[in-house]
């Protein structure tokens, strides 16, 4: 695995904000690292892997178990948080004993894919994967994606008083009327595609709007429920947050609908959860059938069918029908490996969003 002196700077400054991020609580789907080891061989001479799991545990126990049944290969799950895990592998280096690797949001693959710590994909599971949903480079695959919303509260707002844009949020016109959960990964990744497209000059203006309008909460259900309960009258959060509510009891959902802002606007962002290989890999043929079925029709039936209501981006199945469809949201193309996370984190830093 090949190590950059030039990596070595944005690295150190990634460590020092996942101390941040876990202080603050990160996002809501996270957990503390398990420290527990792995076995190395299975049932029948099969190996056991390691996955290092960033994504919601209950959809990647569905998604690892239908694997297994499949297979026959175990896998031993490690849960954390995007950037929590990501650092753990970089540092961990040669020596990680994880396997395979997968995020919610790709800004943490980046950080992996930049110091050189995963394998190439195979080419059986990059041609199950579109384009849109993979870097370039094709140092790992997207296997779900998650979309950018407005949540806005029906007693508070008519939809022609909606924003048009989600750079309009940095307009004064808006200050103490919205909220967000700048500490969480999902924040990250929309920032980071606010970079992308419209560039650091004018993403940097965009960012201290935000903390000089903003209303900032931990976690994006918070934001919703503070949305619902009439605190703030809007709020930048992912969709399947609304849709799991309304799913189950509707308590903090029932006086919030969903504005998609569409027209490739930045708002209209579309996240994509990366899963990729460890080049330090023992079984890394194995591992490469872990992640050719998290992209397969299989894996991919297994997440539309599942309460975690994240889209389906591979091998041309449909996500759960209760969505706006996926091809409807009109997002902006972005190649995930410029979802520079390195450069976001100055910026929400300089502007004392961290």
């Amino acid at each position: 695995m090949r190590r950059t002196i030039r990596h070595a700077v944005t690295f150190a400054l990634s460590i020092a904000v996942v101390v941040l991020v876990a202080a603050c609580g990160g996002d809501d789907s996270t957990s503390t690292a398990a420290s527990s080891g792995a076995t190395s061989t299975g049932a029948d001479d099969k190996p056991t892997l390691t996955l290092y799991n960033a994504q919601h545990e209950d959809l990647m126990a569905e998604m690892v178990g239908a694997f297994t049944d499949q297979t026959g290969i175990e896998v031993e799950v490690r849960n954390g948080s995007d950037l929590e895990m990501a650092n753990q592998i970089v540092q961990e280096g040669d020596g990680s004993p994880a396997d395979v690797f997968v995020t919610e949001n790709s800004p943490a693959m980046t950080l992996v894919a930049n110091n050189g710590g995963f394998a190439k994909i195979g080419e059986k599971t990059i041609a199950q994967v579109p384009a849109r949903y993979r870097p370039a480079d094709n140092d790992w695959v997207g296997f779900a994606a998650r979309a950018t919303v407005l949540a806005y509260n029906t007693d508070m707002l008519a939809p022609d008083e909606l924003p048009a844009s989600i750079m309009d949020l940095a307009d004064p016109k808006w200050k103490g009327k919205f909220g967000y959960s700048p500490t969480g990964a999902d924040f990250q990744a929309i920032a980071s595609a606010v970079v992308a497209l419209e560039g650091e000059a004018e993403g940097r203006r965009w960012i201290e709007g935000l903390k000089a309008n903003g209303v900032a909460y931990e976690g994006n259900s918070t934001v919703m429920k503070a949305v619902n309960d009439g605190e703030v009258p809007l709020g930048v959060i992912y969709h399947y947050y609304w849709y799991q509510d309304q799913a189950e009891a509707g308590d903090n959902s029932n006086k919030v609908k969903l504005h998609f802002l569409r027209n490739e606007d930045p708002g209209a962002f579309t996240s994509v959860s990366g899963a990729g290989v460890l080049a330090s890999s023992k079984h890394p043929a194995e591992a490469q059938q872990l992640v050719e079925f998290l992209t397969a029709e299989g894996g991919q039936r297994v997440l539309a069918d599942s309460t975690a209501l994240e889209y389906t981006v591979a091998s041309d199945v449909p996500a759960n029908q209760v969505l706006e469809p996926l091809d409807s949201l009109q997002a902006p193309v972005i190649d995930p490996s410029k979802l520079n996370s390195e450069t976001v984190l100055t910026m929400m830093q300089d502007a004392g969003i961290l």
